[in-house]
């Protein structure tokens, strides 16, 4: 096969791996904040399952802090990470 060829069917599976953002209703969007505000009250570890780069990404570890104004949460597991509030899918307390 021609380069050409081999990278336009690269391109064409990468493009095929990505995956849609869900779209959350109210009742979801109430649940996951006041999970994310009972786990950082009470000191306890979460799972949140986030949307990135065309992905869903699962992540463990304790909020420190959630900035309403800028809209994103700092977790700590191993490190420090910032997740956009509107990128959660999905939050559970371990």
């Amino acid at each position: 096969m021609l380069p050409e060829h081999v990278e336009a069917l690269k391109q064409m599976f990468a493009e095929e791996e990505r995956k849609d953002k869900p779209i959350l209703d109210d009742q979801k969007k109430m649940e996951i904040d006041f999970l994310l505000k009972a786990a950082l009250n009470n000191d306890a570890t979460v799972e949140i399952q986030y949307y990135v780069n065309y992905d869903y990404c699962t992540i463990k570890g304790k909020v420190l802090m959630i900035d309403v104004l800028n809209g994103y949460l700092k977790i700590e597991n191993d490190e420090l990470e910032d997740i956009y509030l509107q990128d959660i899918l999905d939050v559970s307390i371990l």
